[in-house]
């Protein structure tokens, strides 16, 4: 039992045997820095069933603590807040048992029988994954990461948005002007090229506009009736009715960007359990549009549209078939969760990654499937996120100007060579080592710099900003792992000895009390899908056990116990900043 529990059920207790009164409900806060103690018991709401002074309430109450419970050594109280100080031993005991503990805090066996899927990534096969995909990939995974922490089986997944116009645009683009290369031919990644046409497509689109307007015609007409375009929604017409050449193409190019997509995500560090394509899945959902029609669950208007009237949710009318019985984006989505269940019947909640702008859409979506009965939709999340910006201003597929993925990471890696070598922080090091160094550091910058921003919040990315070994960043945590790693490489003597006695500084206190923390930090996390809370307790670990390194020697101790005690507390501390990072997707270097 932890000491929460503890002191909960003494405190109800302590009530109960000082003023024959029982309450359900206290409230624990840690103690501020500036009194004395290690929790405090705030008294106020007990003059509800108390009548008295919350001073005296909360020194009679301590009294009873101090005598009943041994892991409460002392108390004080301030006006209505009583502050406990807890033993030495518990400190000890506590650190002692999650010594013994195999990966602290993550929960090895589930108690849940039921999985959570996590969708994210989900790209358009047209073009290369940009900064925005960058976000969408490290939230997804780090969010699966850590809700398979807390004891539950996960699927991560993502739909590939392989169809539509968009798609045909950067196939006739390249039936035009290709000349036949390939990713072979040209060096380049498949998604590269691929989104290379994307953008020459909107380039010739532009060009036949301004041809037309300068001709006469209005510009909202030209936009219309542009011959590329034209064109592209011929081949989009011929690959739903399935015209093989048209099929043969978009699956050639569709692969160019596969092979593209999983170089970026290898190099990202993320990966999938399964995946689902909407050239597979965008007929489904129609038959329950059907169903649902007979339930009285949708409407149909004059023109035969299939329609679900929201208002009364506070929502609006929205179309789920159109007039000429084709689905819309809500009926696929509908359609797909429905097929994930069935994949794996062991689910029952699913979390999407997708970016705020589609907030409106998941509400809609989930309460269509809670008013189609599916009672796993009262466990449907929206992982929502904000934009990321940068310096220069917003991305646009189109017109080329977004911020590749594979070039992020790259000049994160250069990035993090230029500060590493201005530092001097890499002698000893041969040039491979340093390569593979230079990459931990780049890519836990940019991850860290991401994922320790709450989800909700956009977020202004600036590359150097993001690589300084000092302050709460991805290489400041991980220059204290690789410090940790340097100190259990000098301790020669034996430090896997249990330490009973010893008096502990204030500073080994507050690490092994932030220790203590990381279970519930992780359970907390994967309720609120924030990766964000990982982050910043990794950095406030980090932050105390900095202060512990400079207030008592380690190594240097002249008391043994002391010594295999700080070198066995360096040692958890570095153990759960690996754990902790490896919940972000994060590496840690053993040398830095």
């Amino acid at each position: 039992m932890n000491i929460q529990n503890t002191l909960e059920v003494a405190v109800k207790k302590g009530i109960k045997t000082l003023y024959d009164v029982e309450i359900t409900n206290i409230e624990f806060q840690e103690t501020r820095k500036d009194f004395e103690g290690d929790i405090t018991i705030v008294v106020f709401p007990f003059l509800k069933f108390i009548k008295g002074n919350p001073f005296e309430i909360a020194t009679k109450l301590g009294d009873y603590l101090k005598n009943n419970v041994d892991e409460v050594s002392d108390f004080n109280v301030v006006k209505g807040f009583l502050n406990l100080t807890i033993s030495n031993n518990h400190y000890l005991n506590s650190f002692s048992e999650i010594l013994n503990i195999k990966d602290f805090g993550i929960s090895q066996d589930s108690t849940d029988d039921k999985a959570v899927i996590v969708e994210y990534s989900s790209p358009n096969t047209n073009k290369p994954l940009h900064l925005g995909h960058i976000r969408n990939n490290l939230l997804g995974y780090s969010v699966a990461q850590i809700i398979a922490a807390s004891g539950k089986k996960v699927y991560k997944t993502q739909i590939i948005n392989d169809r539509g116009i968009h798609i045909c645009k950067s196939m006739l683009a390249w039936k035009l002007f290709g000349n036949g290369e390939t990713p072979q031919s040209t060096g380049l990644k498949g998604d590269k090229l691929v989104g290379n046409y994307y953008v020459k497509f909107d380039q010739e689109y532009k060009k036949e506009i301004r041809e037309l307007v300068k001709n006469g015609t209005s510009e909202d007409v030209a936009k219309k009736i542009a011959p590329i375009l034209l064109q592209a929604q011929k081949m989009l017409i011929k690959w739903e009715s399935g015209d093989k050449e048209t099929v043969d193409l978009w699956r050639e190019m569709n692969q160019w960007v596969y092979d593209g997509f999983d170089i970026t995500y290898k190099e990202m560090g993320v990966d999938f359990d399964n995946l689902y394509y909407e050239s597979d899945t965008y007929l489904l959902g129609k038959d329950v549009v059907t169903d649902g029609l007979k339930k009285g669950v949708f409407y149909k208007k004059e023109d035969e549209s299939v329609w679900i009237d929201l208002t009364a949710e506070g929502l609006d009318e929205k179309i789920v078939l159109r007039s000429d019985g084709t689905a819309v984006y809500m009926t696929q989505d509908i359609g797909t969760a429905i097929q994930r269940i069935k994949d794996h019947p062991n689910i029952n909640s699913m979390v999407y990654t997708v970016g705020n702008e589609q907030d409106y859409h998941f509400k809609v979506l989930f309460l269509i499937l809670k008013k189609l009965g599916f009672t796993w939709a009262q466990n449907l999340h929206h992982l929502s996120y904000g934009m990321v910006d940068l310096p220069q201003g917003k991305m646009k597929s189109r017109e080329g100007t977004v911020v590749d993925a594979d070039d992020l990471m790259i000049e994160m890696t250069n990035t993090a060579k230029s500060i590493s070598q201005e530092l001097g922080k890499l002698e000893g090091y041969d040039d491979t080592e340093k390569e593979s160094l230079y990459k931990t550091i780049g890519l836990g910058a940019l991850k860290y710099y991401i994922l320790k921003v709450d989800p909700k919040k956009r977020i202004l990315f600036d590359p150097k900003e993001s690589i300084d070994f000092n302050g709460n960043t991805g290489p400041f945590i991980q220059y204290t792992y690789a410090r940790i790693q340097s100190i259990l490489r000098k301790a020669n003597f034996d430090y896997s000895i249990n330490v009973t006695e010893i008096k502990l500084h204030p500073k080994e206190k507050e690490v092994i009390k932030q220790i203590q923390n990381f279970k519930e930090v992780i359970q907390n996390a994967a309720q609120n899908l924030s990766p964000a809370l990982v982050a910043n307790y990794t950095y406030d670990l980090v932050k105390n056990y900095n202060s512990f390194y400079q207030s008592v020697p380690i190594l240097g101790s002249d008391n043994l116990n002391e010594k295999i005690f700080r070198t066995q507390l360096s040692e958890q501390v570095g153990k759960t900043i690996k754990s902790a990072f490896s919940l972000l997707g994060i590496d840690v270097p053993e040398r830095m």
